[in-house]
């Protein structure tokens, strides 16, 4: 009983947690803005700009409400064991409709914030292009990866515990390890769900682009360009996977909103993450959350745990919600320090290759051009980008690529 107390407890520190990284984030209009980034909004796309942000976080922080409601509602009344009961005693039966439940309970909860973000918030400041067939293909299929991922790590985590073997904590470790770069060799299968991908056409644009990564004798499974304007208006690029998956994505909306120069600084910056490893980098990082992790899935797996939420025995689809949801939950933010502050390093070493392959002038407006499109926030406070941004702000980076390109002409 004491553990469900203080589990709920937790539970409803987190959710302060939530709800004040939001105000942080309503605060930003307030801020002055950076110099050298002062140009990017007129007066009036400034009002509109936070217009847009007070919704979007107004929103969430509703969203944040409902959920906490809910997520307290199905601990506190015992209702997943309520349901559990109901079926077969069988360990992975009971695991996979604790998770069902959950999953299901997420789900309905999020998705009419999901509508109205989508097809209101969005449409109405001109950056929807999702139908509400698209929509509804979306959820369905999240819903269903969200539970094959959900359920293979819980049948995972039931059957290692359910190993007689004197370092079950290790051995989950390493399994939650291979688990995790499973999915990152799976990414781009699981992407091709929700987008196509094609290859990018031939033309000037890719002639720079090859010509690029031949002089870095740099190996990509291909060029592709996927179809964000099925669902958006904003422009992104990524590089993905690693070993023979490596390859670079630009959005169709980048590449038709874009200058040809900008986007081959873009995709300079994407290089540089391919030719300094940074997803191999992070790959400790990620180890350590799931040692972690395994350490408190080890010490949630227990009977009395369980008997606390209305479980006669173990329940490991409880456990996993427990420890995802609240135990981890509090260590994440710790993590987060660490992994946003070698990302945003990361950013700065990656725009510091666009500006070695001359591209540190068109870096700086293919930036500006994304930002403004995407209505990004270009004056979050100090306190905030520490805690939650994986990318230095646009002024920062602005600030770097002037300082390395003044620094390569002399």
């Amino acid at each position: 009983m004491y553990f469900k107390l203080l589990a709920l407890i937790l539970l409803s520190v987190l959710f302060v947690w939530d709800m004040l990284i939001l105000y942080l984030q309503s605060r930003s209009s307030r801020n002055e803005i950076p110099e050298n980034v002062k140009d990017l909004y007129s007066a009036d796309e400034y009002l509109k700009w936070s217009r847009y942000m007070h919704e979007k976080t107004r929103l969430s922080m509703i969203r944040h409400i409902a959920s906490f409601a809910v997520e307290f509602a199905l601990l506190a009344f015992n209702i997943y064991a309520v349901i559990c009961n109901g079926f077969n005693r069988d360990v992975y039966l009971q695991m996979f409709i604790a998770v069902l439940v959950n999953t299901l309970a997420t789900t309905v909860i999020s998705l009419p914030f999901d509508w109205y973000d989508t097809m209101k918030i969005e449409e109405k400041y001109g950056f929807n292009k999702s139908t509400g067939k698209t929509f509804t293909a979306d959820v369905i299929k999240d819903l269903i990866i969200g539970l094959i991922i959900s359920s293979g790590l819980g049948a995972l985590y039931a059957t290692v515990m359910g190993l007689a073997d004197p370092w079950p904590v290790i051995i989950l470790s390493a399994a939650l390890i291979l688990f995790i770069i499973l999915l990152i060799f799976l990414s781009p299968l699981i992407q091709r769900l929700n987008n196509k991908f094609t290859p990018l056409e031939d033309g000037e644009l890719k002639d720079k682009l090859t010509a690029l990564l031949n002089e870095h004798g740099f190996k990509v499974r291909g060029i592709q360009v996927m179809d964000g304007s099925k669902r958006s208006t904003k422009a992104n690029a990524f590089f993905a996977g690693f070993g023979k998956t490596k390859r670079i994505v630009l959005y169709d909306t980048l590449i038709s909103s874009a200058t040809t120069d900008e986007i081959v600084a873009v995709f300079a910056h994407e290089l540089g993450h391919g030719l300094h490893r940074d997803t191999l980098k992070m790959i400790p990082v990620t180890a350590l959350q799931m040692i972690v992790l395994a350490v408190l899935l080890f010490f949630t797996a227990t009977g009395q745990v369980s008997e606390c939420f209305g479980f006669s025995s173990i329940n490991y689809g409880l456990c996993l919600i427990l420890v995802m949801s609240i135990e981890f939950g509090l260590i994440a933010p710790l993590f987060g320090l660490l992994s946003n502050y070698l990302s945003r390093k990361a950013e700065y070493a990656a725009d510091a290759q666009a500006v070695k392959e001359g591209y540190g002038p068109a870096l700086i407006s293919g930036l500006k051009r994304l930002h403004k499109d995407g209505f990004a926030d270009i004056s979050p406070l100090p306190l905030l980008i520490k805690l939650k941004y994986s990318h230095p702000t646009l002024s920062q980076r602005i600030a770097a690529i002037e300082k390395l390109t003044d620094g390569e002409e002399k």
